[in-house]
């Protein structure tokens, strides 16, 4: 009997001890957190879970058996159904100290899970739909509640504050709740009115401002882009759009992201996990080409260990981005840090190693990548230690994507500015060359035209000469010929003429021989002697005109003399040849019937004599 009094006491002592004590959390100026003016109760002891589904779990009173102490902060993917569901309630009670005075408190509830806010047994919101009415199930989108939902809180009063949550694990790796992506923390705060004069504004500015920004960077990628398209050889120009690419396709994903906080419907889990994804791997692709933009520009080689390294590191970024290993955190960190620290490394080495050769648009690239440096440091600075807001954040970081693509267009402008001046120089050049050329064409053609003149000049005188010259050749060549036909005439005059000479001296010899006879013989008749005396006179007459006219043919024979009169070494046998040769046809061109045998015995040691040749010629001719 004693027994089981004692069991019957050990199990109402078990039962007591078994039901969840459902205390009161007390909420104190000290509870709210300054930047974000909100009290994230999420995280505070005094929650009571139960797992499952039953409206009545929603009323102020009602029988906590089976209800555990669990914070929302606590769920875990080991609660979900084989179908990756979890479902179920938690309770709170709440009082607000008189310290927060009289304010207007609200709630707002930013998790991924579909929820059911309760205060008092009254529904205040729902988030999502998580089936209440019958309705099918919806993920609260919860991008759309920057907004909170005003509540009537009164310090001093007690209030008990119920959410139905349901949530699903995430279809990507590492596969957890979907609350998870924002953290448990944010499941459910509380925020007091000065949340609407920061905290909003302050998101609402920094969502303007990188939609400005991303535009703007929008517009850079489509101006390079359009530039290399029209420029296919600037290599460079390529790597520029790729860059402001990956960089537009971060900022445009983000502002899409980000923006959705004040649209209506928000954008889905499975979107927002594609879109993250997209941003992380696009920035990660911008910063790493930037080491390689600034080693082309300054002509200076990638070396391939850089490659491997970036590659390696973006590959395990990449994988480790989209959840294909798990990977922990710090080390992830850690490849970030190391991925940052090289790629800043090599592009700080760049610039050091180029300074002596920095010129024109060039600098235009340091001063962008001083600016992306500088910025780094101040968002690692605000990010660790200053308590900044989020709109000056947002802008630090805009001014930390933007200063190497806007760099990069005021190199492309400064280096068309340069090309254009170098070919406005070379063109100058040109056109300078060109007028020297001309002038000295001209120069050219005028002296060319002097020469041609001067020439023409040359040849028409030479023409002149050349036709005098053949006027007194042809009158040369006829005096020849009538010298040759005077020659030749007179010396056929010649022969006849010695004959009628020499028979005038022998008539005379003959007359005076027969006078000298009639004187012997004494014949002493007057006619005979008067005869005799009229052949002597006419005897003498004879040969007193035939030396007359032997005069004249040896004055025609001299005249036609082509000789100088000079001695010069002659061939004698030849010249004795030619002659006898032109005398035996000179017989011959008299007397067709004339025929003759010449035979020579010339002496060969002779050999050359100085002789006037044509008068040795005429002699032998005329022997």
């Amino acid at each position: 009997m004693k027994s089981i009094k004692s069991f019957l006491l050990l199990l109402f002592v078990g039962i007591r001890f078994c039901h969840a004590q459902d205390t009161t959390l007390l909420l104190k100026p000290n509870m709210l957190d300054k930047d974000s003016m909100q009290i994230f109760i999420s995280e505070m002891k005094g929650w009571l879970f139960k797992q499952g589904n039953d409206t009545a779990w929603a009323k102020k009173d009602i029988d906590l058996t089976g209800w555990k102490r669990l914070m929302p902060t606590e769920l875990s993917e080991k609660m979900a159904d084989k179908n990756g569901r979890i479902e179920g309630w938690f309770r709170l009670k709440i009082k607000l100290d008189s310290t927060l005075g009289e304010t207007a408190f609200a709630v707002r509830i930013s998790t991924w899970a579909a929820s059911d806010f309760y205060i008092n047994d009254n529904r205040i919101a729902s988030f999502g739909n998580t089936g209440i009415n019958g309705a099918p199930y919806r993920e609260n989108r919860y991008m759309s509640n920057l907004l909170p939902v005003p509540v009537n809180l009164k310090p001093g009063n007690e209030y008990t504050l119920v959410l139905h949550v349901v949530d699903y694990l995430s279809p990507f790796p590492p596969y957890e709740l979907k609350a998870k992506d924002l953290g448990l923390r944010s499941l459910i705060r509380i925020t007091i009115p000065k949340y609407y004069e920061t905290v909003v504004p302050e998101a609402t500015n920094g969502i303007y401002i990188f939609t400005i920004f991303s535009v703007t960077s929008a517009v850079l990628s489509l101006l390079f882009w359009l530039l290399f398209l029209q420029n296919r050889s600037e290599k460079n120009l390529l790597f520029f759009a790729m860059a402001s690419t990956f960089l537009t396709i971060f900022l445009v994903v983000g502002a899409l992201i980000n923006s959705s906080s004040i649209s209506l419907v928000g954008m889905s889990y499975s979107w927002l996990w594609v879109c993250t994804q997209i941003s992380q791997l696009s920035s990660i692709l911008y910063f790493s080409s930037i080491p390689v933009i600034i080693a082309r520009i300054f002509e200076r080689k990638i070396p391939v260990l850089y490659n491997i390294i970036v590659f390696l590191l973006v590959f395990i970024e990449v994988i480790s981005t989209i959840r294909l290993i798990e990977m922990d955190e710090n080390i992830f960190t850690a490849l970030n840090f190391i991925l940052l620290c090289l790629i800043i490394v090599f592009s700080v080495y760049y610039v050091v190693s180029s300074w002596k050769k920095l010129r024109g648009a060039q600098w235009a690239i340091v001063v962008g990548l001083l600016i992306t440096l500088f910025g780094l440091f101040l968002v690692g600075i605000l990010q660790y230690v200053s308590q900044d807001t989020l709109s000056t954040f947002s802008i630090l970081a805009a001014v930390v994507f933007l200063s190497f693509p806007m760099s990069l267009m005021v190199y492309v402008v400064m280096r068309f500015k340069e090309i254009i001046k170098d070919v406005q120089e070379n063109a100058r050049q040109v056109v300078q060359m060109s007028e020297e050329k001309k002038e000295q064409a001209i120069n050219q053609q005028q002296i060319l035209q002097e020469e041609v003149n001067r020439q023409t000049a040359e040849i028409r005188t030479t023409l002149a000469n050349l036709k005098a010259t053949q006027k007194q050749l042809i009158q040369s060549e006829k005096m020849a010929s009538l010298g040759e036909l005077t020659a030749g005439i007179a010396h056929e005059i010649q022969n006849p003429l010695n004959f009628v000479n020499n028979f005038s001296e022998v008539n005379k010899e003959l007359i005076e021989e027969l006078k000298m006879k009639n004187e012997k013989l004494k014949i002493e008749d007057e006619e005979v002697n008067e005869l005799i005396n009229d052949l002597k006179e006419n005897s003498e007459k004879i040969n007193h005109h035939g030396k007359r006219a032997d005069a004249i043919v040896k004055g025609m024979l001299q005249h036609s003399r082509s000789s100088s009169g000079t001695k010069e070494p002659t061939d004698i046998n030849s010249l004795c040849d030619e002659y006898l040769r032109l005398a035996y046809h000179g017989l011959r061109a008299k007397d067709k019937s004339f025929n003759a045998t010449m035979k020579t015995e010339f002496d060969e040691s002779i050999g050359n004599i100085n002789i006037i040749p044509q008068d040795i010629g005429r002699v032998i001719l005329n022997v």
